[in-house]
């Protein structure tokens, strides 16, 4: 995402890590900057902290925010492992049922 990402574009963004971290997996969040957003990375870091806070309850900070070049990059683990593995269950239990 870009520093000055619309509400919108955001709050989709944050729908699809919440499912990813529903299932269990990890999600890598990265804010690109571009020209003269460079001059300015706190926005970028202000974005992250309200990604996170958003999934706070879901994740926890893996990985904080780190600046490698022109990208701020932060990963999201699932905070509640044992939810994440009964929802993993419970999507091969759906699936074996279909095959059957």
């Amino acid at each position: 995402m870009r520093p000055h990402i619309s509400e919108h574009d955001l709050e989709r963004k944050v729908q699809v890590a919440e499912r990813l971290l529903r299932e269990g997996d990890k999600v890598k969040v990265t804010v690109r900057f571009r020209g003269r957003e460079m001059a300015h990375p706190e926005t970028g870091r202000a974005l992250l902290e309200r990604f996170c806070g958003q999934l706070k309850d879901l994740a926890a900070v893996d990985r904080g925010a780190n600046m490698q070049g022109r990208f701020l990059t932060a990963i999201l683990a699932p905070s509640n492992k044992k939810g994440a593995k009964a929802v993993k269950e419970t999507r091969d239990e759906q699936v074996g049922q279909t095959e059957a």
